[in-house]
């Protein structure tokens, strides 16, 4: 899948921002679908319901439409991880909510085929790499910031390397996952857990 790397126009219009929301809407069923690879700009123009002057006025082209959904999804997971670890304060609280926020994580990569298409194309394409490498970084520095209730003597730039070393891991290993067995999958993010966690409480 290769995405460019046109940036999307923003809308300032309530009228066009509905549109843009219909654009993405209908994105997502096309791409769930039969994946963003076969997906049409005219189509998606059809199923939205928009000229297709107007969508090229909002999306140059399909790249900048899979990348804003990208980035949606990227910024509803962060704010699931800031609100489970935020009020985090011991290791105990830690561990529990992060085994769960990595099993909400799997089960959504399960259940959405749009996540599946997007991530499954990111190591062929520099546009989608950006856009991991910084969402890592984004939700490195959530999870270090708990981690510094939990270890205040350690150097922030050591919790939040190692920080965002796991949250990169673990969206690689989300996309390994999903492309085995249901049950060997689910072995893999076990197995991530317990060596993610056990990096991330590391005393020295």
């Amino acid at each position: 899948m290769e995405i460019s790397a046109s940036t999307p126009r923003q809308p300032q219009q309530k009228r066009s921002r509905e549109r843009v929301e219909r654009i993405l809407a209908a994105a997502k069923e096309l791409i769930a679908r039969g994946g963003s690879d076969v997906m049409k700009m005219g189509e998606l123009a059809e199923k939205a319901g928009v000229p297709i002057g107007s969508l090229y006025q909002f999306f140059p082209d399909k790249g900048s439409v899979v990348r804003t959904l990208a980035e949606r999804y990227n910024e509803e997971g962060r704010a699931c991880i800031r609100e489970a670890l935020e009020p985090v304060r011991n290791e105990a609280a830690f561990s529990q909510a992060f085994r769960e926020l990595i099993d909400i994580y799997y089960g959504l990569f399960l259940a959405e085929p749009v996540m599946r298409d997007i991530w499954s194309g990111t190591q062929a394409d520099k546009a989608l790499q950006d856009i991991d490498l910084a969402d890592a970084r984004e939700n490195g520095a959530i999870v270090a910031a708990a981690l510094a209730h939990i270890q205040p003597h350690a150097p922030p730039e050591e919790l939040f390397n190692r920080a965002m070393l796991v949250m990169y891991l673990g969206t690689s290993t989300m996309r390994l996952a999903i492309s085995v067995e249901p049950a060997q999958g689910a072995a893999m993010v076990e197995t991530y857990k317990r060596l993610a966690l056990r990096e991330l409480l590391a005393k020295d």
